[in-house]
């Protein structure tokens, strides 16, 4: 039973409300985009409060709970990886905010090479995508496109050194 999911179906479990990136994932277009935008101001407020190695340990438990959060509302939706589950774009923008240099250009090149990578998904991430099912397959494949992200931003910042 694949599902359009709605304000009542993100409100009806907490997994949803996870998944569905608070709402996010209810946009109408490109709720993956969405999503990932998402992604800045959850990374804003925990940085104010935390230092690189607690945030990586917050981006580490944020994607255990997403293995879990994905896996429920794909099996709820009918559909394992649903577009409007989105919460795998929103931690790996932070993982990659934590790791790319502060600064408006960084974040709107890594937004944008990051959405490239999501969307196109290059070898091996088509593979992952392909492969790994339920809650870790959703997620995973989104952390590798954001290693693919990190690369072109360190060849980058490299090369503008």
């Amino acid at each position: 039973m694949i599902i359009r999911p709605n304000l009542r179906f993100l409100l009806s479990h907490p997994a949803h409300f996870l998944a569905l990136g608070f709402g996010t994932g209810l946009a109408p277009v490109a709720p993956g985009t969405v999503g990932t935008l998402l992604g800045y101001p959850l990374y804003i407020l925990c940085a104010s409060q935390l230092n690189d190695m607690a945030l990586l340990g917050v981006v580490a438990a944020l994607f255990a709970l997403g293995v879990w959060a994905c896996g429920r509302t794909g099996t709820d939706m009918g559909i394992s990886d649903h577009s409007g589950m989105v919460w795998d774009e929103v931690v790996a923008m932070m993982l990659i905010l934590i790791v790319i240099p502060s600064g408006l250009g960084w974040w709107v090149a890594a937004f944008f090479i990051f959405r490239f990578f999501d969307i196109v998904k290059p070898p091996p991430i088509r593979y992952f995508d392909q492969t790994i099912k339920g809650g870790l397959g959703v997620m995973f494949d989104d952390i590798a496109a954001a290693f693919y992200t990190l690369l072109v931003l360190a060849v980058a910042e490299r090369i503008l050194e």
